[in-house]
């Protein structure tokens, strides 16, 4: 008799048991009409692309389209206007002026950049057409986040250092050179790092870039500014100018042209 009651208790308390969670459970939604999951708010801006590729879409800021240099500045002197060489629409490094960054800061953006290493390049290593595109840069000289921009066509250098690379952090995922004296073309998608009122890391910056048409970069979450020795940290900080790095190697300068940025 005994155990014929426990036996009942147990079925019972599982009856019980169901109910409650029968009752608890939310029924999947039927979908009746396509018009159900169907949404029409809010509608999505108008951009108009460029006639090409290279040209900016209608919603952009042009940073440098051969015209002028209105749009940069000195990065050891803000005050003064950027030097570099301009000449038949593009614009060549000078290296003894320096880093040029953008007058403007941003934050989270679309960025198209195209630059040509000379066809007649010496040097081997990092010192051969060496530059770099800054995503943020933090303060004079160097300070900020790297892309790196080199000659890797035909010249072996460390891997994280070699173009497509987040200096000293990722490796590219594909070595997308083109031969020296040919036009390359660098589209990054960057998401600014956020910090917390105290200075402490919220998130974290992250970059996807595409190398020539080539995705180098997918998604890469980085570990800090770039550092040419030790490991990368974060140092708090808001919107950024952009940053083109004028390298102190000897092998000859390299040249830019249609620069433009989408604030997203």
């Amino acid at each position: 008799m005994r155990k014929t009651i426990a036996f009942a208790t147990i079925i019972l308390s599982g009856c019980i048991l169901v109910q409650a969670q029968e009752k608890t459970k939310v029924k999947d939604t039927v979908y009746t009409d396509h018009r159900q999951t169907e949404v029409y708010s809010p509608v999505p801006k108008i951009v108009t692309p460029g006639n090409t590729f290279s040209n900016a879409p209608s919603d952009a800021i042009v940073l440098f389209d051969g015209k002028n240099l209105d749009e940069w500045v000195l990065t050891n002197d803000t005050q003064k206007p950027a030097d570099w060489i301009l000449s038949d629409g593009i614009l060549t490094v000078n290296k003894k002026s320096g880093n040029i960054q953008t007058k403007k800061s941003f934050t989270n953006y679309q960025l198209h950049l195209e630059y040509r290493i000379p066809e007649n390049i010496t040097g081997s290593d990092q010192a051969r057409g060496n530059s770099g595109l800054f995503l943020a840069s933090t303060g004079k000289g160097d300070g900020g986040y790297e892309l790196q921009i080199l000659d890797n066509y035909n010249n072996s250098t460390y891997v994280n250092g070699q173009a497509g690379s987040i200096y000293k952090q990722a490796i590219p995922l594909a070595n997308a050179c083109k031969k020296p004296g040919e036009w390359q073309t660098y589209d990054v998608i960057w998401t600014a790092p956020v910090f917390n009122p105290d200075g402490s890391l919220q998130s974290p910056a992250v970059a996807s870039v595409f190398h020539n048409g080539v995705l180098v970069q997918n998604h890469f979450i980085l570990k800090g500014e770039t550092r040419y020795v030790g490991l990368p940290f974060y140092k708090a900080h808001g919107a950024c100018p952009i940053k083109l790095q004028a390298h102190g190697d000897k092998s000859e300068p390299l040249s830019f042209r249609n620069i433009w940025i989408r604030e997203l």
